[in-house]
């Protein structure tokens, strides 16, 4: 099956290898990357895990793309062989077929495939989940044949659940998949009675012990922004097109065919599984939990499809019966059912895989679309530049700060020019409003770096005595205009008192 399976692989590989090293880091990479250099019991937008790992690679290693993403490729080496695990835990002697299959119907989910590649939280929270589940079902498997269990076993997955719920909260509807596989069992509702089940939900608690310092020491700013983020309380109204569409683009992502399988696999299980585990229960109660609770969400407040990452992960496991063929006795291997309905969706991966690679390495589709479409990727390209104009400005000016009208931007100058000090200064409410401190800046000369997405402020101009005219940094991409920044030196910040 590897023969059969090679030659995807290694393009998949090649495309992920060019988008890690060859493309400047994605907004939110330049986020967290600078959140590592201020480390912190937690974060504003995130839990801390992340920036922990990206500020501790950082002081080791230096700051490069191949330093950013080094830990995307500790990740992906982490989740695919606890997918081989699970194939050997299922399958058995076909482990290595199935595993092959398993894991390319994975490289050929455009969610997947984009978010191993970036540097943010999700790739973390996967990983950790994906584990998690995998020995809380090994516990649940032995529990049932014992009535005891490998507490060992149920320890390590909620300490790896807890390591989820340090990336990001929706961990939390893995949780409930676990806790709803309990409850609806009969012959796993005797766990309910078992300290060692209270002892595993404490041990996955205490791992949101820092969020929760940091929380109270910060007005409970990062659980009051969850609470409202998506949803205006004074113009509250049903939004009964978004589930479909939540739906919709969460099937084009995982793709059409992954999607076809997963309802074929759910419907026809496949007999070649081992008969004694309680996998497909565990999976199909993360999946329904997790989905069902997004596309409720998505009727009255925003619901990425991105959020819903942790829903498929083990059912992924089961799809390669749908395209292999039942193993005949005394054969070394299955065979593909439908040969070309596979090569199809590979290809699908394969063509969503070379156009992110463009969108983010060459140039963005959008800029041959609206100009003013996908903001955020058009501020991949153009930062030497950049750097380069607020350097001159900063050596004109003499001793300044650097300050942005926006987080992204602010990020990625950072990183640019390696400076942790650059601020942003906007109306969005973020990371750097915890850091900011208008008192060490009062009196102070500024560089400040707009663009005509977030247009120079003039509430932020105001807070200067005098500012200079605008120098206009327009970047370009093979002849077509991206976007233009633009370089102001502002003199004597004075805090605002508002």
């Amino acid at each position: 099956m590897l023969k059969r399976v090679l030659p995807f692989l290694v393009a998949f590989l090649t495309f992920r290898l060019v988008f890690w090293f060859a493309t400047f880091p994605n907004p939110d990479e330049a986020y967290y990357w600078l959140w590592g250099k201020y480390p912190a019991l937690s974060y504003y937008d995130h839990p801390p895990f992340h920036a922990w790992v990206q500020g501790i690679f950082t002081a080791l290693l230096g700051r490069s793309l191949f330093v950013l993403r080094l830990p995307n490729l500790l990740s992906n080496a982490a989740f695919f062989y606890c997918y081989y695990q699970i194939s050997n835990y299922l399958y058995g002697k076909w482990e290595k077929d199935y595993f092959w299959i398993t894991l390319s119907l994975i490289l050929a989910s455009p969610l997947y495939f984009l978010f191993f590649g970036l540097a943010w939280n999700d790739h973390w929270l996967v990983i950790f989940s994906l584990s998690s589940a995998y020995l809380f079902i090994r516990f649940l498997d032995s529990y049932l044949d014992a009535k005891k269990g490998n507490t060992l076993l149920l320890y390590s997955s909620a300490f790896l659940l807890g390591l989820a719920f340090l990336c990001k909260y929706n961990a939390v509807f893995v949780g409930a998949g676990f806790v709803a596989t309990v409850l609806s069992l009969p012959a796993l509702r005797s766990l309910l009675r078992d300290r060692r089940f209270y002892i595993a939900i404490l041990i996955t608690l205490s791992a949101l012990l820092p969020v929760l310092v940091w929380n109270f020491s910060n007005d409970f700013q990062s659980f009051r922004y969850y609470a409202t983020r998506s949803v205006d309380v004074d113009s509250f109204q049903l939004k009964w097109a978004e589930p479909l569409n939540f739906l919709l683009f969460s099937i084009l992502m995982v793709s059409p065919l992954n999607g076809w399988a997963m309802v074929k696999a759910i419907r026809q299980p496949d007999i070649q599984i081992r008969s004694d585990t309680i996998y497909r229960t565990v999976a199909l109660w993360i999946f329904a939990i997790s989905t069902v609770s997004l596309t409720a969400i998505a009727l009255f407040s925003t619901a990425f499809y991105y959020w819903n990452i942790t829903a498929y992960l083990l059912l992924f496991p089961l799809l390669p019966s749908v395209f292999l063929k039942s193993p005949a006795p005394h054969t070394p291997h299955p065979t593909l059912r439908a040969p070309k309905l596979f090569t199809v969706g590979q290809l699908y991966g394969l063509l969503f895989a070379a156009l992110l690679v463009v969108h983010y390495s060459v140039i963005p589709l959008s800029a041959f679309a609206d100009p003013s479409s996908d903001p955020d990727s058009r501020m991949l390209f153009g930062w030497d530049a950049v750097g380069r104009a607020v350097q001159t400005q900063q050596q004109e000016l003499g001793e300044s700060f650097l300050v942005t009208t926006d987080y992204r931007s602010a990020s990625a100058l950072a990183y640019e020019l390696n400076d942790p000090a650059v601020m942003a200064i906007s109306d969005r409410i973020d990371q750097f409003d915890v850091w900011y401190n208008p008192d060490l800046l009062s009196g102070k000369n500024a560089v400040i770096l707009a663009d005509d997405w977030h247009p120079p402020n003039p509430k932020l101009l105001a807070q200067f005595d005098r500012t200079s005219k605008p120098i206009a940094v327009p970047i370009y991409r093979f002849g077509r205009s991206l976007k233009t920044y633009y370089v102001i030196k502002g003199y004597l910040f004075q805090k605002n008192d508002e």
